[in-house]
């Protein structure tokens, strides 16, 4: 079964961070990316720009339109996500304890997921 796991984190904390502590807590993912990649666990990982940058399609009435920064109006925010491939949700927990432990604050939500492919008809 295929699970994402959505990062959050305040976006003033990672903004506070300096290019050396970003690069760094980078690197501790990594090793735990490429282990899991190894693995046949790991799949898509997005790190999502700043929420300053996004924009809200609002289709609750017509004509839809667009307003900037992001739905969510929180403290925290999805900074990016995981696709990786378990047998369990314990084992993605244990997965998102891991990632956890390289980059600590905020939140992870393990959520099942199902991939769509264009074009075709069976979910995945």
């Amino acid at each position: 079964m295929l699970y994402t796991i959505l990062c959050y984190n305040s976006e003033e904390i990672i903004g506070s961070w300096t290019k050396e502590h970003d690069d760094a807590v980078m690197a501790k993912l990594a090793v735990v990316q490429d282990r899991l990649a190894k693995k046949g666990k790991m799949g898509p990982v997005a790190r999502l720009r700043p929420t300053k940058s996004a924009r809200t399609l609002w289709k609750d009435r017509e004509p839809h339109f667009v307003t900037d920064g992001p739905y969510a109006e929180t403290k925290e925010q999805i900074l990016g996500f995981y696709v990786i491939d378990c047998d369990t949700h314990d084992e993605a927990i244990e997965i998102a304890r891991e990632l956890g432990r390289a980059n600590p604050g905020g939140a992870f939500e393990v959520r099942p997921v199902s991939v769509f492919f264009p074009g075709t008809v069976s979910e995945s």
